[in-house]
């Protein structure tokens, strides 16, 4: 992956939004809706969708070929897989056969190829750009964070009503909410209100 830098604003049905960092490109992207109760966070539901999300930082990859139809189931599929993937790691039990299979499908197409331009002082991805290629560098992370030194670090949030996974990359390793502005707090004025009700 090109950049360090992730994270992005997630919006709840209910109303209101936080910022996110799922600690990779691909955890991230994870985080983009899914399948059943899930589905109400669908945001990428037109394969334009798709297209907006890969050319957003950190991974900048601005579609030179549209995004198709297959694309985008593609790259739903692969996000289940890294869900799946994420949240058994987590517990860690062993990985879903399926979703080892469908990482790995989508992995052994050619990723994005980076290239220097302007003057050799930023950097871009080689033309054509295409969706599978950038589906391949997100599954391709997903292989390096579960078989590397973080795998032991993915994390599923803390609190019991939340289901979003992340890497802790902090140098402690103590991350425990998926933001303090929003499961941290919380929990910090459940404790607080706890410890109001058995003061005498």
């Amino acid at each position: 992956m090109r950049a360090s830098a992730t994270g992005r604003m997630l919006h709840d049905p209910k109303g209101g939004s936080f910022w996110f960092d799922a600690g990779a490109v691909c955890l991230d992207f994870a985080h983009t809706g899914g399948e059943g109760r899930y589905a109400v966070f669908e945001t990428l539901h037109e394969p334009a969708d798709l297209g907006e999300w890969l050319a957003e930082p950190p991974l900048a990859a601005v579609m030179t070929v549209p995004v198709t139809a297959r694309e985008l189931t593609a790259a739903k599929a692969l996000r289940q897989a890294i869900w799946d993937a994420a949240h058994a790691q987590a517990a860690r039990h062993p990985l879903p056969t399926g979703a080892v299979a469908t990482i790995n499908r989508a992995a052994a197409a050619p990723p994005l190829v980076p290239e220097l331009v302007a003057a050799g002082t930023t950097a871009g991805w080689v033309r054509p750009v295409r969706a599978t290629q950038a589906l391949s560098t997100l599954a391709r992370e997903m292989i390096e964070l579960l078989s590397g030194p973080l795998s032991e670090r993915i994390r599923e949030c803390a609190s019991d009503d939340c289901p979003l996974v992340f890497v802790d990359s902090s140098r402690p390793g103590a991350r425990r909410w998926c933001a303090m502005e929003r499961c941290g707090n919380r929990h910090k004025l459940r404790a607080h209100r706890a410890r109001r009700t058995t003061e005498p």
